[in-house]
């Protein structure tokens, strides 16, 4: 229970930023999902408005995903080389996104060209009317080439593409502002350079309210607890008032939870842990719970019992939050 001279008065808010665009909008996305609004402490309602609910968003890729841990890909059997699809099969989970991340341009995995990206984004957005992000395959060189086709593929339908660093910003930053797309920044886990990559794509013209930050993410015994401490720390300094940390966060959940040899090891591998089934998703839906308080808006996550977890866990939150 709290009293008076616990809360706190915040200077400032966290962005609202908004993905997807409806016909109404130009585009063809069945509804739009806001994440940030927050002006208090993650749902301390107590203090000030909570803001938009976190939102899930389930990953797909391009291409490569057989190579997931088997209680992942029993889930997408028969579409994992779909995009379009596994975005079908994600919609079934109860997704709010789809996060397509183009692995398979990766030059050591497939070396898809930009052509095959193309028309993977283009599938998912014909076979299911969910806002998208985009996330290229995370090699400077190739995505530079890759993902402004890809906006441009997508123009009009307000994505989130990324992502963009410190030292490879210029290209991404000019294909999101000539098509409209919102934009995220990745930071390995250190508030000033979260802040100077957000001012790198300021300075090139993009608006810093477009953009949604990503700090790195850690998985459940592995950096959890740094991720968390990073996390925290930008969002206490945006809500004092600091101009570049206001950006609603991304945390990339599945790809760091299943990395974890805890998540998807034999249980005889890891005698008393349990079974895998149980084991990989409890994994993830607690990485993904730890971030929550920490200021996570934008969770990506893998597995469908994950997805049915967090959300439970965001919707107990919020009714506790509105009883404050």
């Amino acid at each position: 229970m709290h009293t008076q001279d616990t809360a706190q008065t915040w200077a400032s808010a966290v962005n609202t930023v908004t993905i997807g665009a409806t016909a109404a909008q130009g585009g063809t996305r069945g509804r739009t999902v806001a994440i940030g609004g927050a002006k208090c402490i993650p749902w301390l309602a107590y203090e000030g408005e909570v803001g938009h609910a976190p939102a899930i968003a389930i990953e797909i890729w391009d291409a490569g995903a057989e190579e997931w841990p088997a209680e992942l890909t029993r889930h997408y059997e028969g579409v994992l080389n779909d995009p379009g699809a596994w975005a079908k099969r994600a919609a079934e989970f109860g997704t709010d996104l789809i996060c397509l991340r183009l692995m398979g341009t990766h030059p050591d995995m497939a070396n898809r060209g930009a052509d095959d990206a193309v028309a993977a984004v283009k599938a998912v957005l014909r076979a299911v009317d969910l806002p998208l992000v985009v996330m290229g395959c995370g090699v400077d060189e190739k995505d530079n080439v890759v993902l402004p086709r890809c906006c441009q593929a997508a123009a009009g339908e307000n994505c989130l593409f990324g992502n963009v660093r410190d030292k490879n910003y210029r290209t991404l930053v000019a294909a999101c502002l000539a098509d409209g797309h919102k934009l995220i920044a990745e930071s390995p886990l250190d508030v000033n350079i979260a802040k100077q990559v957000n001012i790198l794509a300021h300075d090139v013209g993009y608006p810093l309210e477009n953009i949604v930050i990503y700090p790195t993410t850690g998985a459940l015994g592995y950096g959890l607890e740094y991720a968390y401490s990073i996390m925290e720390r930008g969002r206490l300094a945006g809500l004092g008032g600091d101009a570049l940390l206001r950006q609603p966060v991304m945390a990339d959940i599945g790809i760091e939870a299943w990395r974890a040899k805890e998540a998807y090891a034999p249980e005889e591998t890891l005698p008393g842990l349990g079974p895998a089934e149980r084991r990989g998703p409890l994994w993830e839906t607690l990485t993904a719970t730890n971030h929550l308080p920490a200021g996570a808006e934008l969770l990506v996550l893998r597995h469908p019992q994950a997805v049915a977890n967090v959300r439970r866990a965001i919707e107990e939150l919020a009714g506790a939050s509105s009883e404050q």
